[in-house]
């Protein structure tokens, strides 16, 4: 029997978006706002709105704000860029990436501090320090500005602006819509071929303008394993999915097909600290924790990993490295349920109730007294979690969870007591980084409040002890298609492919590439408003 032909519908505007993603939102509300006709296209459903920005933990990277000076954090554009270059480390050839950076860090407090503020956007009074660095500089002061209600509150503020905007009648959704492929004639691409996933209608999309906005390819297993980085050997057997089930990079495979550069694909934003989402959406779904500062970093054996103790805040690229430098590409964590309650915490807006739904009492009350709700529902609804009431018990339990005999119990335990003696000795003794580097985290109140003061891990006082098997991660993309300075896609040779821009993680955040081979975290946030509102202006005044 003939297989019945898909229905086809023929649709035209001025400017086409594909994905609908903080970098697909913040573009059509600036296009909006000059009157432009858009047409947004998205595969996930309207009440996903957002993508993987509404699930994040919120943070902003931020260059000397009113908030910064409020704290009296002295900041500057020459040590931002100093820092970012730090971090960054780019290659000779590392152009746009390079002009990126420094737009992104010249252009910060206007184009995304100011306008975010004048989107009812609000932040944490306190600036996150995160980044620090570890062996050079990294975020040499604190510029990870939280908004209030994490990334949930970002959308959700974005989204009525969106929805009561003056010119709504100018914007076209097509949501549970998949772009396919980007329609060129001559050099100039005018478009694209998209499918409904509800109905298996075919669109063909005609626009003077196509944004690519459509994510990295963090959520491919297949891609993430391809594009491994030499540096950190052979790919762990586990990798968990942090970034979204629609984040594959089938745009970007498009886009190579009529001639886009792709550029630094290797160069990948992934997290030491992943565990099995409790009720998974997709396949191999995992949580980013914030790890306890407090707690021992252990290898697959039980044993400290060093001779640096790893310690979260400092330098995410140098722990996914150590982890990876280990026999068994995974790592535990050892602490008990004082420094949980304290200290543990998950990277995103949907474990943070407090601050997502804007309850300023409960997030204080969390503050101060920690947060054992969470740390109940986590330690018994995830997988990787062992809870245990002495040092015997534990490492039963962690081999029962890792199905082999690799955790002995003695060394288990003699590992922890050389650590708690350190402690007992008292402060003036203490001669392990580990300690020095939670004397430091604490001399900062936005730190001081959640970490615990040199808390012994076998404290009768703070049991049960709890054990966390802990993944590698994928979160961001660091690479993707190359981009100009308006945005604008460019061939391998260099030269602008008409009618068509690339945003956000789609662009490798701008240029291809613009953190190099490192972060200094809030940047992809702000990466994606930036590149937006670039994109905006190119297409309205070309």
């Amino acid at each position: 029997m003939e297989e019945k032909k898909k229905e086809k519908t023929s649709l035209s505007t001025e400017v086409l978006v594909i994905g609908a993603g903080l970098a697909g939102i913040v573009i059509a509300l600036d296009l909006l706002d000059a009157g432009k006709k858009v047409i947004l296209v998205d595969r996930d459903s309207e009440d996903r709105l957002g993508g993987l920005a509404r699930l994040s933990f919120g943070g902003i990277f931020m260059v000397d704000t009113p908030i910064q000076r409020w704290n009296g954090i002295q900041d500057s554009i020459s040590l931002a860029l100093s820092d970012w270059n730090s971090t960054a480390e780019f290659s000779k050839g590392d152009t746009f990436p390079k002009l990126w950076a420094q737009e992104y860090v010249n252009r910060s407090l206007e184009d995304i501090f100011y306008y975010l503020k004048g989107k009812s956007v609000g932040f944490f009074p306190v600036v996150h320090w995160v980044e620090r660095g570890m062996f050079k500089p990294g975020n040499s002061v604190p510029r990870f500005h939280m908004v209030w209600g994490t990334g949930d509150g970002l959308i959700s503020a974005l989204k009525k602006n969106l929805y009561s905007h003056k010119n709504l009648n100018k914007l076209r959704f097509l949501f549970k819509t998949r772009a396919k492929e980007l329609i060129r004639s001559g050099k100039k691409i005018q478009g694209c071929i998209a499918e409904s996933e509800t109905d298996g209608r075919r669109y063909e999309i005609f626009a003077e303008h196509t944004v690519l906005a459509s994510g990295g390819i963090a959520g491919d297993m297949k891609k993430i394993r391809k594009h491994w980085p030499k540096s950190l050997g052979k790919p762990p057997e586990i990798i968990l999915n942090g970034s979204h089930k629609y984040a594959i990079g089938d745009l970007h495979t498009a886009s190579a097909k009529i001639g886009a550069n792709l550029t630094h694909l290797d160069k990948m934003w992934n997290y030491a600290a992943g565990v099995h989402h409790p009720d998974p959406k997709w396949e191999g779904e995992g949580l980013s924790l914030v790890p306890p500062k407090s707690a021992l970093w252990l290898d697959s054996k039980g044993e400290r990993i060093g001779p640096i103790p790893l310690v979260t805040g400092f330098d995410t690229r140098y722990l996914v490295e150590r982890i990876c430098a280990q026999e068994e590409k995974f790592s535990w964590q050892i602490m008990n349920w004082k420094i949980a309650v304290k200290e543990l915490a998950v990277s995103g807006s949907e474990f943070n109730d407090s601050i997502r739904n804007k309850d300023f009492l409960g997030f204080l009350k969390t503050v101060f007294f920690g947060n054992e709700p969470f740390v109940k529902k986590i330690s018994s609804e995830c997988p990787d979690f062992v809870v245990a009431n002495s040092i015997s018990e534990l490492a039963e339990g962690m081999n029962q969870l890792n199905e082999d005999r690799s955790i002995n119990a003695e060394r288990l335990e003699r590992t922890i007591l050389e650590y708690d003696e350190m402690i007992e000795r008292g402060e003036t003794f203490h001669n392990d980084d580990q300690l020095r580097r939670i004397t430091q985290l604490r001399n900062y109140r936005g730190d001081r409040a959640r970490t615990c003061k040199f808390q012994k891990i076998l404290d009768r006082k703070a049991m049960p002890l709890i054990a966390i098997r802990e993944f590698i991660l994928t979160r961001k993309s660091m690479g993707g298609i190359q981009t100009d300075l308006r945005s604008r896609v460019l061939d391998p040779r260099g030269n602008p492919i008409e009618g068509l821009y690339a945003v956000g993680e789609a662009a490798g955040f701008g240029g291809g590439g613009i953190h190099g081979k490192g972060a200094l975290e809030g940047t992809f946030l702000g990466s994606c408003i930036l590149t937006s509102r670039i994109a905006a202006r190119s297409i309205i005044k070309p």
